[in-house]
């Protein structure tokens, strides 16, 4: 069972006013780290790149071992990075998705996601991890829902699909707060850096 791993890294960081792909977290940058993880975990890497997409690419030390991949429509927002991500992995048994904006989710964390995704067997189409009660990233799903993805519009996001099949979600939990921390602004950024200090 082929299993594609793809990191959204498409949005201009305003909030952050910094490439967020580029800041560092444990000696890494997000988005090495990511790359990281998810080659440990899947079979192929797909990076989907939007603003800044040159500086990102040379600026990180493992794009190299991803496929990475521009997204012109960047800007419509990160449905879109993840449509052109899916586009590329159309041939994928399931797929596990990431924005870069979570660079703190432990290794032992995808490797469940992804043990999960390879052994479904139909029981359940889409995995999300969860956290004292709150959903987060990486999230996956079977690829016979890939086209559901890409036939959604620019207004709806990858959760419409998801409540679609609520009754076909298998919610894993992990006692991993990474997969909740999402990082967009210079003080969420400097939570994080505390919290990984402490």
């Amino acid at each position: 069972m082929t299993l594609t791993g793809i990191i959204l890294c498409g949005g201009a960081s305003r909030r952050m006013g910094h490439p967020k792909a580029l800041l560092d977290y444990e000696g890494e940058s997000f988005l090495d780290r990511l790359i990281g993880l998810f080659q440990a975990s899947c079979d192929d890497v797909i990076v989907v790149l939007g603003h800044e997409a040159d500086r990102i690419r040379a600026g990180s030390k493992r794009a190299g071992q991803a496929r990475c991949i521009l997204n012109p429509n960047y800007e419509q927002g990160q449905l879109s990075s993840l449509q052109r991500g899916l586009e590329e992995a159309a041939g994928a048994d399931a797929v596990l998705f990431s924005p870069v904006d979570y660079p703190a989710v432990r290794l032992s964390t995808m490797q469940v996601l992804a043990a999960s995704l390879r052994s479904a067997a139909g029981e359940f189409l889409i995995a999300v991890p969860c956290f004292r009660g709150r959903h987060g990233h990486p999230a996956g799903f079977l690829g016979v829902l890939i086209p559901e993805f890409l036939a959604l519009p620019r207004e709806a996001t990858a959760r419409d699909v998801v409540h679609r099949y609520r009754e076909r979600t298998l919610y894993i939990d992990v006692d991993d707060p990474g997969v909740v921390i999402d990082v967009d602004d210079p003080a969420q950024y400097a939570a994080l850096l505390k919290e990984a200090s402490s």
